[in-house]
């Protein structure tokens, strides 16, 4: 048996949007990996609305007929009572949880001034609600365990973008719901220590449904060699942070492509001036512009 068979050997993972793209191979790396595996997905369309598919069904037999573990799960992961069920799925098929891993999304891109109401709280539902309501009942059950003296060694891994650490031209909703992401992940890294949760995110480059036709040229499949846009690239590193062998790594935000991995170095305390006074309007422009000649160049913004 390989190493990696034995990665997360008995651990019991949930990952959501598992049905197709990256959260299709996390699934198919987790139980390759020798974790039990809860296959959430709808089936829906890239803008999510509902396709009538059933793609979990197709990734839960192929990692059962490989030898694995699985189940469906099609609950609505923005709807607090189906982040609810779905963690309460996973515990009494397997009889607990140890990994949760959201990446659930779609998008429907469109520049700030053409935005619709209904688009921009479609994509913030399902990103960041999505996310906040999976993490409130994984915690809440692994508290309640910690809290009974059961012993927890849990993993929440958390899917940003590029676009929430750098903008992204035509994708507003998207990239805010993403920055709120790398923020919430920051929050319950801190909140959650206390009952041995780790927290981190990851913002992976890929081929999948969503970038494939808003980057096409960027993440064409090359006719031989590497493919670093291939989805599988990035789980190898979910499935690690999901490990045991992650203890102690928490409250990180990791930025996949290919073979590549990097540490992502989010906002932090820059060059500052002070007064020693309340400024007046008129004389912080000189002093504004000092700090900016010092400062370091924000990253450009994707499709700037």
């Amino acid at each position: 048996m390989s190493d990696n068979a034995l990665l997360c050997a008995g651990r019991t993972v949930i990952v959501t949007g598992a049905g197709r793209g990256i959260g299709r191979e996390h699934a198919l790396a987790f139980a390759a990996a020798g974790a039990n595996v809860v296959v959430n997905d709808l089936g829906v369309a890239l803008d999510g609305v509902d396709g009538g598919e059933t793609p979990a069904e197709q990734v839960v037999a192929e990692i059962v007929a490989a030898g694995g573990k699985a189940v469906v799960n099609t609950d609505d992961i923005a709807d607090w009572n189906g982040a609810q069920r779905l963690v309460e799925q996973a515990v009494s098929t397997f009889g607990g949880l140890d990994v949760l891993v959201n990446n659930a999304g779609f998008v429907r891109d469109r520049m700030v001034v053409n935005i619709q109401e209904d688009e921009w709280d479609a994509v913030i539902r399902v990103h960041l609600k999505g996310h906040a309501a999976t993490m409130k009942h994984a915690s809440a059950y692994w508290r309640g365990e910690h809290k009974a003296g059961r012993p927890v060694d849990a993993r929440i891994i958390n899917t940003s973008s590029g676009a929430g650490l750098q903008g992204s031209v035509g994708q507003a909703a998207y990239a805010a719901a993403k920055a709120g992401i790398a923020a919430l992940s920051l929050t319950a890294a801190a909140e959650l220590a206390r009952y041995d949760i780790t927290v981190n995110a990851i913002a992976p480059v890929a081929r999948t449904r969503m970038t494939e036709t808003v980057f096409a040229a960027d993440m064409a499949a090359p006719v031989d060699g590497f493919d670093a846009k291939a989805p599988g690239n990035v789980s190898p590193l979910v499935v690690w942070l999901g490990s045991t062998d992650s203890a102690g790594v928490t409250g990180r935000m990791f930025e996949v492509e290919g073979g590549m991995v990097t540490i992502a170095d989010g906002w932090r305390h820059g060059v500052s001036v002070d007064n020693g006074a309340r400024w007046e309007p008129a004389k912080l422009g000189v002093a504004v512009r000092d700090l900016l000649a010092r400062a370091t160049p924000p990253e450009p913004v994707f499709g700037a």
